[in-house]
């Protein structure tokens, strides 16, 4: 049986809560585009009139290395993983409001209106085509009146509110109201994270993907029906919140993530498998010499990329937006964390790095800044 596919631009934030609304009730499937410039509707090719009923939403990830997939997600997965994230955060569905902070047209902003839909609860709407603000956010957050307070955001945005709450009590007192911030889609600064939970902030970080339609495991543990195992250090994920996409003979997703679990149980992320170098024999996370990287002080932004090397294989290379004095602060202060297979052998000052348009690093093009220098 064939259902309408109906088209909304991102920043058509209140049309998009209503087509959700549409959505859940099985009427028509949603693909949300990019936002709409100058009142125009961008292109989206190769998109069906109608579309099977096992699809509900249509999601278009560029991914950090630009190559852009569609991912269908059924509306029983969403209605799943809206359900078992509701469960997690104890969020009564009359009681909880969220906060809109990320575009619409990825997953983690899809799922704030969705929830926002089954709670039967406005959600307050950033205006998320502009530039993220922690003043901005502070602003809305003071709109919410629900008695249970909800947000989702990535680091960099969390990174940003960490820094204003230092000298801003409204920012600071803002963020305190929230019963939990979910902080996922890339590798999270635990120590930055420590550092918020000592102030009295309440954040889960979560791990998950489109084609797991969203964060599935919070703090290191499955939610819902999440099953979770290692096969060759990949994490593989089976539940019912798994979009149409292909799965292992045990009915597993296999992730391109390497991860291990701790003594407690608990999920690590080691970080993809393409974001490891081998530098002499030893692996070395990019995301954990970027996390490492951007507490230096002086560091406004980091991103690290693999270097060829005839002796070693790899080496480390960083590019960086900051102070040009403190260059040399990152090599010695990598090398002391990491030891010789981490210390950078190339250092590079740029005026801002290549982002996605989900502002996450462009992989390809920071790659390129130093096959270009």
């Amino acid at each position: 049986m064939a259902k309408p596919l109906k088209l909304i631009a991102a920043n058509d934030t209140f049309g998009a809560l209503v087509a959700f609304a549409d959505v859940l009730d099985g009427k028509c499937a949603l693909f949300i585009t990019a936002p709409e410039v100058n009142g125009k509707m961008p292109e989206a090719h190769g998109l069906p009139e109608e579309v099977e009923d096992n699809v509900a939403l249509i999601v278009e990830t560029s991914g950090s290395t630009g190559v852009p997939k569609r991912i269908s997600l059924s509306r029983e997965a969403l209605l799943a993983s809206a359900k078992a994230a509701s469960f997690a955060l104890d969020a009564d569905d009359s009681s909880s409001q969220w906060l809109l902070a990320l575009p619409a047209n990825y997953i983690a902003g899809a799922n704030v209106l969705i929830r926002s839909v089954l709670a039967g609860t406005q959600p307050v709407m950033m205006n998320t085509s502009v530039p993220f603000t922690a003043e901005g956010f502070a602003r809305s957050a003071s709109h919410m009146k629900a008695q249970k307070r909800f947000t989702a955001l990535v680091p960099t945005q969390l990174g940003r509110l960490a820094l204003a709450a230092e000298h801003d009590e409204f920012v600071l007192e803002q963020l305190r109201r929230f019963d939990a911030i979910l902080v996922g889609g890339q590798a999270a600064d635990h120590v930055q994270i420590g550092k918020l939970e000592a102030l009295g902030i309440k954040i889960i970080t979560t791990y998950g993907m489109t084609e797991t339609c969203g964060g599935c495991i919070y703090n290191g543990i499955p939610i819902g029906d999440t099953e979770l195992r290692l096969i060759d250090d990949r994490i593989a994920i089976k539940n019912s919140m798994l979009a149409n996409v292909e799965l292992d003979q045990d009915g597993f997703f296999v992730t391109q993530d390497a991860g291990f679990v701790d003594e407690h149980g608990r999920l690590g992320i080691i970080g993809r498998l393409d974001r490891v170098i081998n530098s002499g024999g030893i692996k070395i996370s990019l995301d954990r010499v970027e996390q490492l990287g951007l507490r230096v002080n002086g560091v406004d932004d980091l991103a690290a990329a693999g270097i060829h090397d005839m002796e070693w294989g790899q080496r480390l290379g960083i590019a960086y937006v900051g102070s040009p004095e403190v260059a040399d602060d990152i090599v010695r202060s990598l090398g002391n964390d990491l030891g010789p297979a981490g210390k950078p052998v190339r250092v590079l000052r740029v005026d801002k790095l290549p982002k996605t348009a989900n502002a996450k690093n462009d992989l390809t093009a920071i790659a390129k800044l130093f096959e270009e220098n």
